[in-house]
């Protein structure tokens, strides 16, 4: 049995104890999880899938959870800054003491069975969770839904955010298979909610097959922008003068929309009033989700890393940058669709600078982007950096004060950029 001292020893063997990265299928990590939690007495569950939007679905159901004064665990990922935020109890990351010691629990009972990275943090979250008295514990989907880690838990209520097209090899190559997927997080009779609003037909009728009560975006629950804030409202209820999310974007909308819904599903069991709901939309946070940092040049973060999630960034730079010249610093990893995502950018980025992650084998190499940028037309764009900080001292070098600099693409820059804000 394997022993670590610190949380950074249990990573590393982590990363290497699995032959692949991801690993789908729910038979090994239930096995343990049987093993660890023999007598699992779950707090309320709810579980977040989608392409794009569940951090910010969580992210809004914890603040509105809080605000009404109950004990909230979430489990996300991936992390920004540090493991620890995968892992929160009523906004705080646990600590490397807490997740070490569920680490220990579950190589105790292994038994030789082989866990990925992911699963491992999965079984430690909600080993966490069953011993600090929640209230409800909010579950983000790692990837797909139906045959991820998190769905060995039968939750209380469903969301699905949005389906775009990610992770195809895994997934499908359609939104229709995709939207399959997702859905798999569905239980007979349990309330299942999807915001996006061209749900693909597989939703519908897999909640049909299972008995699942499906709500959909626009046919169930909807809202309506309004000169001061939003309403939200089903055919026979509405809350009215909510404000605008702190989180920004026109998909956040859909996403609190989605939220709103299932507190208000949950309310017999999680009762919450209009109060808490318009505190938790109003001051819900969530970083490197349209960020801004206030500096001499502005900056603006963003993990968004497929074409739906950067066709939102576009929407909401044209909306609230417009006229300012865009130095993007930029960098993807090779398995995402790079050519959709810098075409959906190109009328909007100045001058784009690639950072190139060294010591991250999945980002896409110089040449590989040298071969997209040239197959979309694109000659406005820098190579040759050492790393990000010389990306960074380039782009503020070429921008003006009333410039903006976008830091996007991936999780991995945005992380790097803010971990040297922080220095």
């Amino acid at each position: 049995m394997k022993h670590f001292d610190t949380l950074e020893g249990w990573l590393k063997w982590q990363e290497g104890l699995h032959p692949q990265t991801i690993d789908l299928g729910l038979e090994r990590v239930q096995s343990v999880f049987r093993a660890l939690q023999p007598d699992y007495d779950k707090p309320t569950t709810i579980t977040v899938a989608g392409t794009n939007g569940k951090g910010s679905c969580v992210a809004f159901l914890e603040f509105i959870y809080r605000a009404q004064g109950y004990r909230v665990g979430t489990y996300t990922s991936p992390h920004i800054l540090s493991y620890n935020e995968r892992i929160k109890i009523n906004g705080k990351p646990v600590s490397n003491d807490l997740i070490c010691s569920a680490f220990e629990r579950i190589e105790s009972v292994r038994a030789g069975v082989s866990l990925s990275y992911f699963e491992f943090g999965t079984l430690a979250a909600l080993d966490i969770f069953s011993r600090a008295n929640l209230d409800v514990q909010l579950l983000e989907v790692g990837l797909g839904g139906r045959l991820d880690a998190v769905n060995i838990v039968d939750p209380d209520v469903s969301i699905i955010s949005s389906i775009g097209i990610d992770h195809a090899d895994w997934l499908g190559e359609t939104r229709e298979l995709i939207g399959r997927e997702k859905a798999g997080i569905f239980r007979k009779h349990v309330p299942a909610i999807i915001s996006d609003p061209e749900s693909p037909d597989s939703i519908y009728e897999y909640a049909n097959e299972i008995e699942a009560p499906a709500f959909f975006i626009g046919c169930d629950f909807a809202y309506r922008k309004q000169p001061k804030g939003w309403i939200w409202y089903t055919p026979d209820r509405q809350i009215e003068e909510l404000p605008e999310p702190n989180l920004k974007g026109e998909h956040q909308y859909r996403n609190a929309a989605a939220v709103v819904m299932a507190v208000t599903l949950m309310s017999s069991r999680l009762p919450i009033s209009v109060d808490s709901i318009r505190q938790g939309i109003e001051s819900v946070e969530l970083i490197g989700r349209f960020q801004i940092i206030h500096d001499e040049i502005p900056v603006l973060l963003d993990v968004g890393h497929n074409p739906q999630a950067v066709q939102t960034l576009a929407d909401y730079l044209s909306d609230n940058f417009s006229g300012k010249r865009i130095h993007a610093v930029f960098t993807m990893m090779k398995d995402k669709d790079i050519p959709g995502v810098i075409s959906i950018m190109k009328p909007l980025v100045h001058q784009w600078y690639f950072v190139p992650l060294k010591d991250n084998p999945r980002c896409a190499s110089e040449a590989m982007m040298q071969d997209y940028f040239e197959q979309c037309k694109i000659t406005a764009v820098d190579f040759g950096f050492s790393g990000l900080q010389d990306a960074l001292d380039s782009a503020k070098t070429k921008a003006g004060k009333n410039d903006l600099l976008l830091v996007f693409g991936s999780f991995f820059l945005v992380s790097e950029y803010l971990g040297i804000c922080t220095r």
